[in-house]
């Protein structure tokens, strides 16, 4: 049998793919979450958990927080190398961080799906760091 041919994946694709899988995680773990106890009948009265009031403030905060996953998709395929690159190390270290904020008192779900979150988000940023470079000929 021959062996596979493997083809490297550009970082640029290897950073959306990551984003892309961060975004179902967040996107599931928002559904499961309609599944606990009074979280639906605590929507109908308008409150967010832990950030109080869904005030049209607060909607979007959470609308640009969560906009941001969702644009690095795209964005990540099309910014400027050093953009990108820099893009994605700030924001991956920061989504990750915002992930371990929100564990105390999480459910168990929540706290499987955050932790892939965690490592989805670390590895943008450690993939970013990596990025190849080209070196000049003569150096």
């Amino acid at each position: 049998m021959n062996p596979l041919q493997d083809h490297p994946v550009p970082t640029r694709f290897k950073l959306s793919a990551l984003w892309t899988a961060t975004m179902f995680c967040y996107v599931y773990g928002d559904y499961f979450g309609l599944y606990l106890p009074n979280k639906l009948a605590s929507l109908a009265q308008g409150r967010m958990g832990p950030l109080g009031q869904a005030s049209p403030g607060v909607l979007v905060a959470v609308s640009v927080m969560m906009a941001i996953p969702s644009l690095l998709i795209a964005a990540t395929l099309v910014l400027p190398p050093a953009v990108c690159r820099w893009s994605n190390i700030v924001l991956g270290l920061m989504y990750t961080a915002i992930m371990a904020i929100s564990l105390p008192g999480a459910a168990p779900f929540y706290v499987t799906l955050a932790a892939f979150e965690m490592m989805l988000t670390g590895l943008v940023a450690l993939v970013a760091w990596t990025w190849p470079t080209t070196t000049k000929k003569g150096k």
